[in-house]
């Protein structure tokens, strides 16, 4: 009998409980996790929030962000002036007063030459990244964190020296025309940046607090997302402005078209809409402003080809502005055009400088605006209308930059894909910079070459 209940009750717990009984079990004593990892996450989490200090209650995105500072048709001393305006073109006519200041600023300032350019690239890299931290420090609510916001400029400095140390140092040594200029600062450029980097990386460690770690390492994440997009593409226009200011300005003078000619094709014209991410770009303005821009840029490409000043790299600028070897890019060229137009006219002469501006105004006006939807984007994600106030009517610099950022690094692929040939005067450099043996065993392997080759008579 006693083997009989036992059967019967090993039956009896083999046998399902009813749905609701099983619901009301569960509620009453949930499963916990069974893996050492599990429990270690769920102890940790536990040991967060009892060491978290009092917080208020958490708050929207969209009420922490209205203490960022937004655009708006303010002009100051102008605004009686402004409210004459009818409000339909009051946002019009603030854009238009502060496009024709910007452009004649950045006229001024491409005029003085490629050391002005490289300052004003990275008083707008600083801007920008200021503007993107802020938000980070508006949303997450940790002014009291420490020291984040010094680590985050400093992480802004020391990723600038990695990225311009080498190539700033080469182009101050041309400037200066010293060959050994700060040697030992390129030659040990890599370890000196990577240990900045890991004192800055040792000092958020050192920083993190009980009940905050998941916002701190958010910021650290964000710190570094703003260093990707801004540092890292600054550099390429600047190492675009090396290749000469031509190779800066006509893209940046695109996307500027493409901008205004966008805008204006859009307010006077535009009905339907482009994208949900901007609801006020219509296929009208991106039409309008695609086919202004692809004129403009052939129209201002043969404007400038011909002036030193504007196509010679910054090693011969740095020596003769107005003496420099033209590069090939900017010297007149034959080529045969294909059949049928071949039978017209066997062969064209043209600037191959003219042909490059096709492509790079094509992106600019097709490709480059998806960097202000990226950007659109980002601001919806955060609940806020424009990165800053900086410029009334345009809002901040990342408002105004966000496509000229993926503009730049297009014409620094595009370089070196296509233009760039090796620079016999940065190669002497980089050869003078060699043990006297090396250099021997360089002229000896040259000599060599160049005597197969016919060029030097065998035996001398």
């Amino acid at each position: 009998r006693m083997a009989d209940d036992a059967t019967a009750a090993a039956q009896q717990k083999q046998q399902p409980l009813p749905e609701g009984l099983r619901q009301r079990i569960a509620a009453a004593d949930p499963p916990r996790p069974t893996s050492d990892e599990s429990d270690m996450d769920a102890m940790l989490r536990d040991e967060e929030e009892s060491d978290a200090p009092q917080r208020k209650p958490r708050e929207s995105v969209g009420r922490l962000t209205k203490m960022l500072p937004q655009g708006s048709d303010k002009m100051g001393f102008l605004d009686p002036l402004i409210e004459m305006v009818p409000e339909k073109w009051r946002n019009w006519v603030v854009r238009g007063i502060f496009t024709i200041i910007m452009v004649s600023g950045f006229s001024f300032i491409v005029s003085r030459g490629p050391i002005a350019l490289m300052l004003l690239v990275f008083g707008i890299q600083f801007m920008c990244f200021y503007e993107l931290i802020s938000i980070g420090l508006a949303v997450y609510r940790v002014y009291d964190l420490p020291y984040f916001r010094l680590l985050s400029w400093y992480f802004l400095l020391t990723s600038n020296y990695f990225f311009f140390g080498e190539s700033l140092i080469e182009f101050w040594g041309v400037l200066l025309r010293k060959d050994q200029f700060l040697h030992f600062l390129v030659a040990y450029h890599r370890l000196i940046s990577f240990g900045l980097y890991i004192c800055g990386f040792v000092g958020f460690v050192l920083s993190l607090q009980k009940g905050y770690y998941m916002r701190q390492f958010s910021l650290f994440a964000w710190t570094h997302v703003c260093l990707l997009l801004i540092v890292s593409q600054s550099f390429l226009i600047i190492v675009n402005i090396f290749q000469g200011i031509l190779w800066f300005l006509i893209p940046v003078a695109m996307i500027i078209c493409c901008d205004i000619m966008s805008y204006m094709f859009g307010f006077f014209w535009g009905k339907t809409p482009l994208i949900k991410l901007s609801p006020k770009k219509t296929w009208e303005g991106f039409i309008g402003g695609a086919a202004s821009t692809v004129i403009f840029g052939l129209v201002l490409s043969y404007a400038l080809l011909s002036s030193p000043f504007y196509v010679c790299p910054v090693e011969d600028y740095a020596v003769d502005n107005a003496n420099c070897t033209i590069p090939s890019s900017f010297q007149l060229r034959e080529f045969a055009l294909p059949k049928p137009l071949g039978w017209i006219k066997p062969k064209i002469s043209l600037y191959p400088f003219i042909l490059h501006s096709i492509p790079m105004s094509l992106f600019a006006s097709l490709l480059g605006p998806f960097g202000g939807f990226f950007a659109s984007g980002f601001k919806r994600a955060f609940k806020i209308k424009d990165f800053g106030a900086i410029i009334p009517g345009h809002g901040g610099l990342m408002d105004r930059f966000d496509c000229q950022l993926l503009m730049g690094t297009f014409v620094n692929v595009y370089i070196h894909t296509f233009i760039k040939v090796p620079n016999p005067s940065k190669l002497l450099t980089q050869i003078l910079w060699l043990s006297h043996e090396n250099q021997l065993v360089i002229f000896e392997s040259l000599k060599e070459n160049l005597q197969n080759a016919g060029v030097l008579p065998v035996g001398q």
